[in-house]
């Protein structure tokens, strides 16, 4: 089973820009308005940084406020994540293939025949 690599943009900032909100305190105002009221430090944040958990009403207010959908917010791909292993020999000497040698059959002999 292979896994997915997802990763994800968040734009607020970019749509800030472009809808004429140029500071995290504009910002604030605009969702105080939506009946949000986040600390300056926690809208500095969501302006900054990509965050890791939001809450609905929070994502609702901020696309309602800058007139856009989460998907306009949000950007993301997927990608299948494989395992890249690297074939190189051990201390890096020039081992030999092992793969095209087969075992020889062993022969017991007795040393107490004589």
């Amino acid at each position: 089973m292979s896994t997915r690599e997802i990763t994800y943009t968040w734009r607020v900032r970019e749509i800030m820009a472009r809808r004429g909100v140029h500071t995290a305190k504009d910002l604030a105002e605009l969702l105080h308005e939506r009946g949000i009221t986040l600390t300056a430090n926690a809208v500095w944040r969501i302006v900054t940084q990509q965050p890791e958990r939001i809450s609905f009403k929070v994502l609702v207010a901020l696309c309602d406020a800058l007139e856009v959908t989460p998907n306009d917010l949000i950007t993301y791909t997927a990608t299948d994540a494989k395992t890249v292993r690297q074939h190189r020999p051990a201390a890096g000497e020039d081992l030999p293939d092992l793969r095209h040698y087969r075992p020889v059959r062993a022969r017991i002999i007795d040393d107490d025949d004589d």
